[in-house]
Parts: structure tokens; C-alpha cells; sequence
């Protein structure tokens, strides 16, 4: 009798360790959720990013047109871009080298290449930042207000703090753009839930390469160049009838 209840309390024990290293590792995952959910308080349903202005002017018009647009941006402007820099922000942030963290959120800055996508990257980077404060992380403060307060900074120091792993950030990240620009076209197009479901199926299968493509480039070739989308921002500044900031 001795025999069975020591080795059913060695069982039970074991259980509980297991059960609280299960816990440990879904939080994290559970976190990556909450910053990428659309209900994240910091206003993203707010921009379109130059693709209203591309609706507006029929160079897009339907379903595979959207998609071809999104797509083409996660292949090859995202995983060029954001994702290298994303990478060294979530370094940095680890680090605690926050000299380095200004000079990569700078970088990310300078390369919005119209008002309405700087505007939009300081805005949510600055809303992120009172969040997160809010929600006990201090070095977040500072950048309630700060010029260098762009989006992937505060994303990425978020996920350092909550133990969320580079390559689940990275995704995460891309997987939030492409489902505000979903949500965008659903309303502007206009496109039916099915029709951006399959929007979203069709995207997301080019996630985890341009991800994965994204954390391999080299400092020196870090960089991207998407004149349509830059010209729809810009134009979308003087477009008279607009349902989106950017």
C-alpha cells in the first residue's frame, strides 16, 4: 500500500510539472495572439495603405487583383524590409541596446516613402507604446511620444518582454498586415467574407518563406522598392473622398 501511494504521488507531481511546462510555453503563444488581434487597441483598421487609392483608380478591381497586390508586397517588399529590420529590433531589445533600437526604428522610418505611411507607422508605433506601459512594461514609455516610435520597435519589444520568439513575431507581424489589408478590401472592393477568406488562405502560404527569407538578408541589402504602392500613398493624401487615413 506504501509501494502504490508513493509511486501515484511521483505520477501526480510529474503531471503538475508537465501541465505547468505546457502553461509556459502557451503563454507566449497566447501573447502573439493578443498583439496581432484585431481588437489590439491601436487603430490599424484606420489605414489601407495606398490600397484605397489603387481601387479608387481601377488599377484594381477584383478579387485576384487584390490578392496579386498584397501578395506582391509580402514577397517582395515586407520580407525585404520590415522582416530584416523587425529582426534586429528584437535584438536589440534583448540586448538592452537601446543605441541600436533608435538607429533601426530610424531606419524603418526614413524608408516610408510618403506623409500618410509615415504618419501611420509613427501612429501606431506611439498607440502601441501607451499600451504596453499600461500594461507594465516601462521601456516602453519613453516612446509614448518619440519621432523614432515606429510600429516593428514596439512590436518587437513587446515580444521580448512576453518571450514570444523571433520567428513567431515575424510571423505574426506579416500575418497582421495581411489581415488589415483583407479587412480593407472587404469594405472597399467590395469583397464577401469567402472571397477574403480565400485571400487570406492564398496569402498566408507565402508567410513563412518571406519570413524565413526576410531573417537570412544581410545589413547591406536590407531594402525595398514598391513604386505602385508609393505612388497610390501619395496620391491618397489629395483623393477627395476617402474611407481610410492612409
Amino acid at each position: 500500500m506504501v509501494v502504490v501511494t508513493t509511486i501515484t504521488a511521483i505520477e501526480n507531481d510529474a503531471f503538475k510539472l508537465d501541465m505547468n511546462i505546457e502553461q509556459n510555453q502557451s503563454l507566449p503563444m497566447l501573447r502573439l495572439w493578443q498583439l496581432i488581434s484585431p481588437a489590439l487597441p491601436v487603430g490599424a483598421y484606420a489605414y489601407s495603405q495606398g490600397l484605397e487609392y489603387a481601387l479608387h483608380a481601377e488599377w484594381l478591381g477584383d478579387e485576384d487583383d487584390v490578392k496579386q497586390w498584397i501578395q506582391g508586397q509580402v514577397r517582395h517588399s515586407l520580407s525585404y524590409l520590415d522582416i530584416p529590420v523587425l529582426k534586429r529590433l528584437y535584438q536589440a531589445w534583448t540586448n538592452h541596446d537601446e543605441s541600436s533600437v533608435n538607429q533601426w526604428s530610424q531606419f524603418l522610418i526614413a524608408s516610408r516613402e510618403s506623409s500618410e505611411l509615415l504618419a501611420e507607422d509613427l501612429h501606431l508605433g506611439r498607440a502601441l507604446a501607451v499600451l504596453l506601459t499600461d500594461l507594465g512594461i516601462q521601456r516602453a514609455e519613453k516612446y509614448k511620444q518619440s519621432d523614432t516610435a515606429c510600429f516593428a520597435s514596439l512590436l518587437s519589444l513587446a515580444a521580448v518582454e512576453w518571450n514570444i520568439s523571433l520567428n513567431e513575431i515575424s510571423n505574426g507581424y506579416l500575418w497582421a498586415w495581411l489581415e488589415n489589408q483583407v479587412a480593407a478590401a472587404i469594405k472597399l472592393v467590395p469583397l464577401g467574407q469567402t472571397a477574403g477568406q480565400r485571400i487570406l488562405m492564398s496569402v498566408s502560404e507565402s508567410i513563412p518563406e518571406a519570413v524565413e527569407k526576410g531573417l537570412a538578408i544581410n545589413d547591406e541589402d536590407i531594402g525595398m522598392l514598391a513604386p505602385a504602392v508609393s505612388i497610390a500613398s501619395a496620391l491618397h493624401e489629395t483623393q477627395y473622398s476617402r474611407l481610410f487615413r492612409s
